[in-house]
């Protein structure tokens, strides 16, 4: 691997042979941020680290920031090892496992219909205060007896801050423990991943936390103009209707949150961390065999859905509770899934080409989702492999 350090962003870490174009963009990138840039880059390609990049004030390559919703993918992926073993059925519904999940006309929905965010449970009536949002069981609680703010299974709408809980009672009734403790037991131990779904006390000291957005004057002229309806999907189903909002900078800077990892946004964890935990799921890693077989990363990542997501009024089709990626990242392979989180980070496997991703923000990026920049990093990654 070659040392990269920049005369005018530091950039420190390191990259293998063949991936020096990617250091370029990371630091192009970081030149361009005017928001006091702090972030890290991991990728593997066939289970091998050819990208380790970080840079900004108070940021390692073992700095453990917030990684929001890239959390959903480290919780489904636990789901689709529980599928794998047989132990969950796609096609059964939610109510056979959960009973008391069936009020209010939810009975009929069915595993893989949740996991594609079809249960219209974004939200509860009277709201979620953040210690009831770091606690997937109370969340989970809630949302048994909620009246759906659609027919379950007839739209699909990102279930920002409830569907970790939600898949996560299905684990629980059928397995008797929860995400977090398959997690970490089959997922994070094994791998020795820093990704971590509840943050020991003892590792504390290396997270840092995550900052406020800065808009610039052309994103704060576009949020003027188009101020978020507080009466709609998207202001219900990310607390910003609640009064106070829900801040989410302070939601995942909470210690409660991080303390119990809650699987739909409280995972905390590198850019290593993230792209190593896909590395394992289709590659392998350290002489380990991939955790999912060829069949299970076919069914993941493939398609259920295809329209505009009745919450965020965008095209984000989901596989099995993974962003479908190739829509956001044309060079990608076919059947590319993953998950990006609300400060900018995102995470991905590239089955077909053998590439795993893992990308970390410390300030917020805005207007949320993964980080514009992850467009020309992901290019620079998929442009080394093809050059291979």
């Amino acid at each position: 691997m070659t040392d990269t350090v920049d005369t005018t962003i530091t950039v420190r870490g390191t990259v293998a042979a063949g991936f020096e174009g990617v250091r370029e963009e990371y630091a192009a990138v970081l030149a361009a941020d005017h928001t006091e840039p702090g972030s890290q880059l991991a990728v593997y390609h066939q289970g091998r680290l050819v990208v380790d990049l970080w840079a900004g004030e108070g940021i390692t390559g073992d700095s453990l920031p917030a990684v929001y919703s890239s959390t959903k993918g480290a919780a489904h992926l636990v789901v689709a090892l529980l599928v794998q073993d047989g132990v969950i059925d796609l096609e059964r519904t939610v109510a056979s496992y959960w009973p008391e999940f069936a009020a209010e006309g939810k009975g009929e929905l069915t595993v893989r219909e949740l996991m594609s965010h079809r249960a219209g449970l974004i939200w509860a009536d009277g709201g979620f205060g953040v210690e009831e949002l770091a606690d997937d069981r109370v969340i989970a609680a809630r949302l048994a007896g909620q009246r759906p703010y659609w027919t379950p299974g007839t739209e699909a709408g990102y279930h920002a801050l409830t569907i970790g809980a939600l898949t996560g009672e299905v684990v629980r009734r059928a397995t008797g423990r929860s995400i977090q403790e398959i997690y970490e037991e089959r997922v994070r131990v094994p791998y020795g991943l820093d990704l971590h779904l509840g943050l020991p006390e003892e590792l504390e000291p290396r997270y840092v936390h995550i900052r406020p957005g800065v808009a610039t004057p052309e994103q704060a002229a576009e949020a003027a103009a188009n101020p978020v309806d507080l009466d709609g999907l998207m202001a219900l189903a990310f607390g910003f209707a609640e009064d106070p909002p829900l801040d989410l900078v302070a939601l995942a800077n909470t210690r409660a949150v991080r303390a119990l990892g809650p699987a739909s946004v409280g995972g905390v964890g590198s850019a290593r961390g993230l792209a190593g935990m896909y590395a394992a799921a289709v590659s392998g890693l350290d002489g380990r065999a991939p955790l999912l077989t060829p069949e299970t990363v076919a069914e993941v990542g493939r398609v259920r859905w295809k329209g505009t997501d009745v919450v965020t009024d965008v095209a984000d089709p989901f596989a099995l509770g993974f962003e479908a990626q190739r829509g956001h990242y044309p060079a990608l392979g076919e059947g590319a899934f993953g998950h990006s989180g609300a400060a900018g980070s995102q995470a991905y496997a590239d089955p077909v080409n053998g590439v795993a991703y893992g990308y970390t923000r410390r300030r917020f990026a805005l207007p949320g989702g993964a980080a514009p920049e992850n467009e020309r990093l992901s290019a620079a990654v998929s442009e080394a492999v093809a050059k291979l």
